[in-house]
C-alpha cells in the first residue's frame, strides 16, 4: 500500500490557499448562454446563469478569451487585450460580471493568450508596414527565407493546425520578402518574447485585469512563448507540431518560459486575495510539469497526462502516482482535468479508447461513430468524474461535462469553423464537436434554451446543435435524482463538506488489478471498477455512486465514494 501526498498543506481547508482545493468550471463563452439573441454566447449570458453555477457548487469559473478578435480561432486570435469583443458585450458588463460572481462566492479566471496575437492586432499591422530589422518587426518573429531568393521557409517547423509554420509577406516595394512565424493559424503570428516591449506589454495586461478584480489567469500555450536559440530545425521522425509531442520540440517547453513566470508571479503577489495563474502546458512527464509550479512561478498546471489516459486502470494509476510524486517535491497541488474545448468529450473518448492530444485526422481524433456506445460512454464518463473529484488537489470541469454531453458528430461540413478543418485540407473535422452551444431546455425553442430569443432555431446557433440535444438539457436533468447533473451537484457538495477531500494525502487500497481504490482522510474511500462486478468492503456507508449498485456489488464501469468503518 503506497501513501502519496500531493503536498504538505495546512490540515484545515479554511487555512489553505483557495486554489489548492478549487473546482473550476470552464466557460467557453461563445457556447454557454446567449442573452442578446444573436446565436452567440456573451457576458450577460454568463451573468444570467450565475444561480445555476452557484447551485452546481463550483468554486471558480474560467472564461475563454472574451477580447476583441476576428474570431479566426474563436478568440484565441486577440486583436486587443484590454477590451471586450463587441459580440460578447462591453467592458462595463464584464466588470459587473466579475463583481456579481464574487457576490455569489465564485472567483473568476480569464484567459490570456501570450504566445501569439491576431494578425489584425495594431502591432502586427505596424510590423507589416515596417522594414526588416525594424523595432516594429522585432515584436514578432520575422526571418529571412532560405534559398537563392529567400523562397524557402527559415526552418522546417510545422503549424499545430497543419501546414508550414511560416508565412511570407509582401514588402512595401511590392516584392516578396521576409517570413513570420505562426505556430497556429496563419492569422496568429507568434510574439517575440526576447523583446522587452512584449514583456512589458503583457505585464500591463495582467495588471489591467487584476485591477478589475479577476482572481487569476489561464495561460494559453504556456509552454510555447520561448523558442530555442537560432530556431533550429525539428529533428524527429514526424515534424508535425503536436501540442503534446512525443519528442522535444524547439518551440515547446524551453527553459526561458520560467523566467517569464517568475516575473508574473511577482505581479500576482502584489495584489491581495491569493491571485493565481494556471498553465495550459502540454508537457510530459510530470517532472516537467512540476517545473512550472515551483514556489516562485505558477499555482496550477493542467494535468494533460490525466486527460490523455484511456479507460484502463493501469495507465490511470501510473499517471496519478507520477503526478503526485513529482508535485510533492515542490509542494504544489495537482490539477485534474478530463475535458476541455480542445479535445473530444470524455463520453466518446472513454468509450472508443481515444487518446487526447495525439490525433491528426478525423478518425484518430473522433473515433469511428459506428463503434460508439452512448450508454457505455456515459457510464464511464460519470465514473471518471468521481475518480477525478476524489483525488488530491483541484479539478477543472468543462461546460456540459456535468450534463454528460457527448461529442456533436453531425455538424455539416459547411458549418465547421475550427481552422483545423481547412488547414488539414478537410481531413480533420477539428474541435467543433465539443464546442456546440449548451442545451438548457428540453424544447428546441431558443436553440434548446441557449438563447433568450425563443425564435432562434438549433441550426441557427453559431454552431448547429444536434436534433436530440434536448435530452441532455439542464431542464431534462434538473428533477431527476439519478441525472449526471445531480450526481455532479451531490459530489461537489460532499467534496466541499469532507475535510479530507481537496488537497492532502491519499493512500492506495490493495484490490483487484481491474479496480482503482484509494483512501482519503476521514475514513473516506473511492473505488472505480474497470472490470467485472466486485464486492465492496464490509461495514461501509455509500456516500455517492456513479451508477446503481447491486447491493454490496460494484458493477463494471462504476465508481463509488464510501465511508469505511473505523472498527
Amino acid at each position: 500500500m503506497t501513501i502519496l501526498t500531493s503536498s504538505q498543506p495546512p490540515a484545515s481547508r479554511a487555512e489553505r490557499l483557495w486554489w489548492r482545493d478549487a473546482v473550476t468550471y470552464q466557460i467557453y463563452i461563445r457556447s454557454f448562454a446567449d442573452a442578446n439573441g444573436d446565436g452567440k454566447g456573451d457576458v450577460e449570458g454568463i451573468r444570467s446563469r450565475l444561480p445555476y453555477l452557484k447551485k452546481l457548487g463550483i468554486d471558480a469559473i474560467w472564461i475563454t478569451p472574451w477580447y476583441p478578435s476576428p474570431q479566426i480561432d474563436h478568440g484565441y486570435d486577440v486583436a486587443d487585450y484590454l477590451n471586450i469583443e463587441p459580440d460578447y458585450g462591453t467592458l462595463a458588463q464584464a466588470e459587473h460580471l466579475i463583481n456579481e460572481s464574487h457576490e455569489n462566492g465564485i472567483r473568476v479566471l480569464v484567459d490570456i493568450v501570450p504566445n501569439h496575437s491576431s494578425d489584425l492586432h495594431t502591432w502586427f499591422q505596424d510590423a507589416l508596414k515596417a522594414a526588416p530589422e525594424s523595432p516594429e518587426r522585432d515584436r514578432y518573429i520575422f526571418r529571412d527565407g532560405k534559398g537563392p531568393n529567400g523562397d524557402l521557409p527559415p526552418n522546417n517547423w510545422q503549424a499545430v493546425f497543419g501546414g508550414p509554420a511560416w508565412e511570407r509577406v509582401v514588402e512595401a516595394d511590392g516584392k516578396r520578402g521576409q517570413w513570420y512565424l505562426h505556430l497556429f493559424a496563419v492569422e496568429q503570428p507568434d510574439f517575440n518574447w526576447e523583446n522587452q516591449e512584449v514583456r512589458e506589454h503583457f505585464a500591463d495586461i495582467l495588471r489591467f485585469w487584476l485591477d478589475r478584480g479577476v482572481d487569476g489567469f489561464r495561460i494559453d500555450v504556456a509552454h510555447g512563448m520561448v523558442k530555442a536559440a537560432g530556431l533550429p530545425d525539428v529533428i524527429a521522425p514526424d515534424p508535425k507540431a503536436e501540442m503534446l509531442a512525443p519528442e522535444n520540440r524547439p518551440f515547446w517547453d524551453q527553459d526561458g518560459v520560467h523566467e517569464i513566470y517568475r516575473e508574473w508571479r511577482k505581479i500576482l503577489n502584489s495584489y491581495p486575495g491569493d491571485r493565481m495563474a494556471v498553465a495550459e502546458a502540454w508537457v510530459s512527464p510530470a517532472s516537467r510539469i512540476a517545473r512550472y509550479l515551483r514556489p516562485d512561478e505558477l499555482a496550477n498546471s493542467f494535468n494533460f497526462d490525466f486527460l490523455s489516459c484511456p479507460w484502463e486502470p493501469a495507465p490511470f494509476k501510473k499517471m496519478i502516482e507520477r503526478s503526485l510524486e513529482a508535485l510533492a517535491e515542490i509542494g504544489a497541488p495537482s490539477s485534474w482535468v478530463l475535458n476541455n474545448h480542445d479535445v473530444v468529450r470524455s463520453v466518446d473518448r472513454f468509450d472508443l479508447g481515444l487518446i487526447a492530444g495525439r490525433a491528426n485526422t478525423t478518425l484518430e481524433r473522433h473515433g469511428d461513430p459506428k463503434e460508439f456506445n452512448l450508454e457505455r460512454g456515459t457510464k464511464r464518463a460519470r465514473a471518471g468524474a468521481l475518480l477525478m473529484l476524489a483525488l488530491p488537489g483541484g479539478a477543472y470541469i468543462y461546460q456540459g461535462e456535468e450534463l454528460a454531453l457527448p461529442e456533436a458528430r453531425d455538424i455539416p461540413e459547411e458549418r465547421l469553423t475550427d481552422p483545423r478543418w481547412a488547414l488539414s485540407e478537410h481531413t480533420d473535422r477539428g474541435r467543433d464537436g465539443c464546442r456546440v452551444p449548451l442545451p438548457w431546455k428540453a424544447d428546441s425553442a431558443g436553440a434548446f434554451g441557449f438563447s433568450e430569443k425563443d425564435g432562434l432555431k438549433p441550426e441557427e446557433a453559431w454552431l448547429p446543435q444536434s436534433a436530440d440535444w434536448g435530452i441532455f438539457s439542464v431542464e431534462n436533468q434538473e428533477d431527476d435524482p439519478d441525472s449526471t447533473l445531480n450526481m455532479y451537484r451531490s459530489a461537489l457538495k460532499i467534496r466541499r463538506a469532507e475535510e479530507g477531500l481537496g488537497d492532502g494525502p491519499m493512500t492506495w487500497i490493495e484490490t483487484d488489478e481491474s479496480v482503482l481504490a484509494f483512501a482519503r482522510a476521514g475514513n473516506f474511500a473511492c473505488y472505480v471498477n474497470f472490470g467485472a462486478p466486485m464486492d465492496l468492503p464490509a461495514n461501509h456507508q455509500v456516500l455517492i455512486s456513479s451508477g446503481p449498485l447491486d447491493g454490496k456489488v460494484l458493477p463494471t464501469d462504476t465508481a463509488v465514494w464510501i465511508r469505511t468503518s473505523s472498527e
